[in-house]
This record gives structure tokens, sequence and C-alpha cells, in this order.
């Protein structure tokens, strides 16, 4: 128990650790945005100050700081205007752009958002705006943050994947090793109850007994050839799901309290699916007994099968308590139970033994709480 707790400690000590510096990460890269931005600002402000000097320089102004200035800005797109927004000069943007009226006004659209523009007073009553985008280096940077979280889903999504797939994994292997072991263990006092069996036989013993007694050792063996079978692949063969169906149908109703009223439907024509007949019955036996106990041993227990075309269908509804929709899925999981007493493998065996041995499919339909619940196994032709 304490190596439990202590491997979910270290657990979530890492998924913390990473979340703190995931958040490290992303708040030096806004911080690093937000420096480069500055320092664009300051830039595009030396650039329309050296625009403004030469714009009024004469032949005693010195130019060459002026055009050094201007020369080395050859990364930020740039739009100038005058006061009424007509545009003057632009630098720095593509000839296909700027032959393109609609393209360029766009384009200019874009720049506006981006930054606000600097105020280059000519004179009193005569000024322009310098409307300038970010530097291809900074829109990199500024996807960065998002390309960063993309990564880190991506990681955790496959170490989540893993660590599922490492689960289940584990499980199986739990689940092949009890039911062989279970096996076994039923198998030796079953071969011993066999023999006493036949003692009584010999004894003269009333001949009802005996066939009571040797229909329950028969469920013996179904039950210990039941738990054989989990954790090896079943031999499948095409059986008639109708009757295979009835006959789990028809044992369980015989060992069930009369306050339960059973009702069975289904075509009048066999319908052949590969499918492996002890396991089958399982199934049934499953849905069927976790159907009564939702219903307290009192209610309605339907089970009809469908033709669905290549798809054949067997819906178990009962009148019983219900299910809420956020447990739809639940149910099925190793360990989920809503008895007091229950171990929560019942219905995720049910699953696996549909799904993974029969390649079909199981699933909750319809329940409405204090009404009943209808579940449904489908399987291809």
């Amino acid at each position: 128990m304490r190596f439990s707790e202590k491997r979910e400690l270290t657990r979530w000590f890492i998924i913390l650790a990473s979340f703190l510096i995931v958040i490290v990460i992303l708040w030096n890269t806004y911080t690093f945005f937000q420096i480069f931005k500055t320092d664009e600002r300051t830039k595009m402000e030396l650039w329309a100050s050296a625009q403004k000097t030469l714009a009024n320089a004469n032949e005693f102004t010195d130019v060459d700081l002026p055009f050094q200035l201007i020369s080395t800005n050859n990364s930020n797109p740039m739009i100038e205007t005058n006061g009424s927004g007509v545009i003057l000069n632009h630098n720095n943007i593509e000839e296909e752009i700027t032959k393109d009226s609609i393209k360029l006004k766009k384009l200019f659209e874009k720049i506006k958002s981006e930054n606000q523009p600097i105020k280059m007073s000519l004179s009193d009553d005569n000024y322009r705006l310098i409307y300038y985008g970010n530097s291809p280096l900074l829109n990199k940077l500024k996807y960065y943050p998002i390309a960063l979280i993309l990564i880190i889903i991506l990681f955790g999504a496959v170490v989540y994947n893993f660590y599922r797939a490492t689960k289940m994994a584990t499980q199986n292997k739990l689940w092949a090793g009890m039911a062989k072991e279970t096996a076994h263990q039923i198998g030796t006092p079953l071969s011993s109850l066999i023999g006493w069996l036949e003692i009584l036989k010999l004894d003269n013993v009333e001949e009802s007994t005996i066939e009571e007694i040797e229909k329950d050792i028969n469920r013996l063996q179904t039950i210990t050839d039941r738990f054989s079978k989990i954790g090896s692949e079943p031999i499948l063969e095409n059986l008639n799901i109708i009757e295979e169906t009835k006959n789990s149908f028809e044992y369980l109703k015989s060992r069930t309290s009369k306050h339960v009223l059973f009702n069975f439907s289904a075509p009048n024509y066999p319908i052949l699916i590969p499918m492996n007949s002890i396991l089958h019955s399982w199934t049934i036996e499953n849905l069927v007994k976790n159907a009564i106990d939702a219903m307290k041993g009192k209610g309605k227990l339907d089970i009809m099968i469908e033709d669905s075309g290549n798809i054949v269908k067997i819906k178990i509804s009962d009148t019983g308590k219900g299910i809420p929709k956020n447990q739809f899925t639940k149910i099925f999981e190793p360990g989920f139970t809503t008895k007091k007493r229950g171990w929560g493998l019942g219905l995720s065996l049910t699953k696996r033994i549909v799904q993974e041995y029969h390649n079909g499919k199981i699933k909750v339909i319809a329940s409405e709480i204090g009404k009943g619940t209808t579940i449904q196994v489908s399987y291809l032709k």
C-alpha cells in the first residue's frame, strides 16, 4: 500500500514539475517577445527620425548617419501615409503585393493591427504616419508557444496511451492468470464429485436426485471450461445464435424467482455466426443476472434477437433502477460497480468476450432512472 501511494505521489510530482516547466518556458517566450517588440519599436522610431532628417535636410545637413539607419531596416514591412491616410510610400513589401491594390490594402489592414503607427512631423501642419509590421523573426517567436503546447499535448497523448496500454496488458495478464488458476482449483474437487456421483449411482439413490446432482456437476464443468478459455484464443464455430441464446435463457429462467417475467423473441429461422458456445452463454448469463439484480429480483426481462442485414443484434431489456447517462461506458470498466459486494468484473469480462473473442460490440442503447435499461450486443455474420 505504501509503495503504491509513493508511486502515485511520484507520478503527480512529475506531472506538476512538467507543468511548471511549461509555464516557465511560455513566460520566458512571452518576455522575449515583448523585448523584441520594444526593440523593433525603437528601431522604427529611429528610422522615422532619420527619414524626417532627410526630408528637412539642406546642404549643411550630415546625411550619412540617416542613410545608414534607413538602409539597415530591411526586415519590417512599412507603409507611409499622409495625415489623410493616403499611401505615399512602402518598404520591404513584395513587388507582387505592391502591384495589386487589393492585396496591398489587405496587407495594410494587417499591419495596422500589429503595431501603433509612428507620427513623423515634417512641419507644424504637415505630418506623416509610419505603419510597420512585425519582422519574420518576431512572427516566428509569436507562434513558438503554440507549437510548444502542441508538442506537449502530443507527448502527453503518447505517454497516456502507453500508460493505458501497459495497464490494460497488466490487467489482461492478471485476469488470465486468475481465470486459469480458478479453473485449476475448481477442477480438483469437481473430479472428486464425479467419483462420488458414481458411488451414489451404485447405492441406488433416487434417480431424480442423481439427475439434479449431474446437472450441477455439468454446470461446474461449464464454469471451469469458461475460465480456462480466458486468456487463450477460443475456437469459433458457425452456430445458430438464436438456439445458443435461447438455451442460456431457458436455463436461467428455470433457476430464477417467479417474480421475474421472462420474454424471448427472435426470428423463426436460424442465424449462423462464428462463435464459441461456452463463452456466448457466459455473456448472456452475465447480462441477464445484472438485469435481475437491477430489478432486485422482481420485474420484466426481455431478450430480443434482431436480424439487421449483415449484423445480428441481441437486446436485453429490464425494468430495473436504470443507469445514469454518464455511466453508460463506465459500467464496462474493470472494478466499476454499484453493488455493495460487487467486484466490478462481470460486465468487463462480458465486454472482453464480445469484443476481443467474437469481434462484436456491446453498449447501453437506452436507460431511464427508475424505468429500466437496454443493453445491446451486436455481431457480424
